[in-house]
């Protein structure tokens, strides 16, 4: 895990040395394609890496038996399914982490995804969790309302607090059917509950602003910046094989086949969402927004400690450690500070709700 001691050069300071991985590792994209051959395995590692909103859209579902018995009963057992480079999953471990909640992780092959066989639902994060009954939960933004939501109120079970998300069939503008969950920034508390976590109303609704945010547009630009140009679409393949769960051969073609493809799929995100010529403007802009968003006289807009929408943008930005693109950001923006804040106060796991 990065050490709370580094720090970036801009000038005259030093530049990060390489950014060791964490454990339980970092991420980036969406769901493996569906396509057949070495389509398949292009697709499945680009998105392993990807970042494009709607590709980690869930659906909840009860266990069947054999994933139940993976789950021993207790107070609260999780094993999250995961790649190591999807920023929807990052931002579960960084929630998970946060609160000191020990987890599973098993990490899916984005090609075969044999790992998530027992499931219908073929994307990730997915989240096995047992608080007494066994429980699929799936979308990151459901899981990470719905296991707050029990940790602040043990008055419902975990099944119960589930439900108050339910999913809706929605298009999309491409025509496209998804899954999306109404309700899914939402802790469902009572009014005790709801004045302890937030004081006062405008804090809950700059939560759930930043959170969307994160999801809506932060997301977006991901992709963009680490396949801009043939070189970065290179270095992040090679990072997604390198920390990814790939064959040899599927490593090898998917490092370079996959640079190639993405390089040019980068264009038409970059065109879908009306990014600038040069993507890193789009990045710096928003970061800086966040930093903004978050004021000079709070460490965190969670005020001394993280709320949940730092917990999401910091889970989204980490995915890009150790790439061009994350070094930029933190030269050209001013992240640094509130960045290294999260870090630190992560590593110190065991945090009060």
């Amino acid at each position: 895990m990065a050490g709370a001691g580094r720090v970036w050069r801009v000038g005259a300071l030093p530049l990060p040395p390489a950014w060791r991985l964490r454990a339980p590792g970092r991420a980036f994209g969406g769901a493996a394609g569906r396509g057949g051959g070495g389509g398949r395995l292009v697709l499945g590692a680009a998105f392993a890496l990807g970042g494009s909103a709607g590709l980690c859209l869930a659906a909840r579902q009860r266990l069947r038996e054999h994933s139940a018995a993976e789950l021993p009963a207790g107070s609260l057992q999780l094993t999250l399914y995961q790649y190591k480079t999807c920023p929807f999953c990052s931002k579960v471990r960084a929630f998970l982490d946060y609160h000191g909640l020990p987890y599973k992780i098993v990490e899916v092959n984005p090609i075969m995804r044999k790992e998530i066989k027992f499931s219908s639902y073929r994307k990730v994060p997915i989240l096995l969790a047992n608080a007494g009954s066994p429980l699929q939960l799936n979308d990151s933004s459901v899981i990470i309302s719905a296991i707050k939501t029990y940790l602040v109120s043990r008055r419902n079970s975990l099944e119960e607090i589930v439900s108050f998300y339910p999913a809706v069939k929605t298009v999309t503008e491409q025509g496209k059917e998804v899954l999306e969950y109404e309700n899914k920034y939402w802790l469902m508390l009572d009014e005790k509950e709801t004045k302890r976590v937030y004081p006062v109303k405008e804090v809950r609704v700059e939560e759930m602003k930043w959170r969307k945010w994160a999801d809506d547009w932060l997301v977006h630009l991901i992709s963009p910046n680490v396949y801009r140009t043939p070189k970065e679409a290179l270095a992040s393949f090679d990072y997604i094989v390198r920390e990814g769960k790939f064959g040899t051969l599927e490593g090898l073609f998917a490092k370079y086949v996959g640079a190639v493809a993405m390089f040019f799929v980068s264009k038409r995100l970059k065109k879908r969402h009306q990014l600038r010529d040069d993507v890193r403007e789009d990045l710096y802009e928003a970061v800086n927004e966040w930093v903004k968003a978050v004021g000079k006289n709070r460490l965190f807009m969670g005020g001394n400690q993280p709320n949940l929408a730092d917990l999401a943008v910091y889970g989204v930005l980490r995915v890009m450690e150790g790439l061009e693109a994350f070094d930029d950001m933190m030269v050209h923006t001013k992240i640094q500070p509130w960045y290294q804040r999260m870090e630190e106060v992560i590593e110190k796991t065991g945090v009060a709700i």
